[in-house]
């Protein structure tokens, strides 16, 4: 595959619902592969495939321990408390936020072979499958940031 491009806000892409994966193949694998790799050298915490301009509800995050986790087709099953923290994007370069989200969150996914599992998540790491998740609904993280700055105000 291709260097993936991350998109930039306002492309239209960013801002549409994506499809469930339906077909769990080579293709996937490799294109989950070349995401890791995008998002490693972007320097980012997760990575959706709207960002890199495919349709699709899928998304990488990296926990806390640093590993990268594929989530496709993930739908939240539980959430409690609320943090708000900082945000930022790597389809919105050098803008920050303040958002709301859930202290801890459970989540249903779907592995690069089909498999269903669960995974729970506190703090930060919920923040990031959140961002990720409102990506794949086409919800960008400004429409829900308190306030927003720029990296040179932060």
């Amino acid at each position: 595959m291709n260097k993936l491009t991350i998109l930039t806000y306002p492309n239209e892409i960013l801002q549409r619902r994506c499809e469930k994966v339906k077909s769990f193949d080579k293709d996937l694998r490799i294109l989950l592969t070349s995401m890791k790799k995008c998002m490693i050298n972007a320097d980012g915490v997760g990575l959706a495939a709207p960002q890199i301009g495919i349709e699709k509800q899928i998304a990488i995050v990296e926990d806390d321990d640093g590993n990268v986790i594929p989530i496709i087709n993930p739908v939240i099953l539980e959430q409690s408390g609320s943090q708000i923290g900082p945000e930022g994007c790597l389809s919105f370069p050098g803008l920050f936020g303040d958002v709301e989200r859930p202290f801890k969150i459970k989540i249903r996914a779907q592995d690069k072979f089909g498999k269903f599992f669960t995974l729970t998540a506190e703090d930060f790491f919920a923040r990031v499958i959140l961002h990720e998740m409102d990506h794949l609904e086409g919800i960008l993280f400004p429409s829900k940031a308190r306030t927003l700055y720029n990296e040179e105000t932060s």
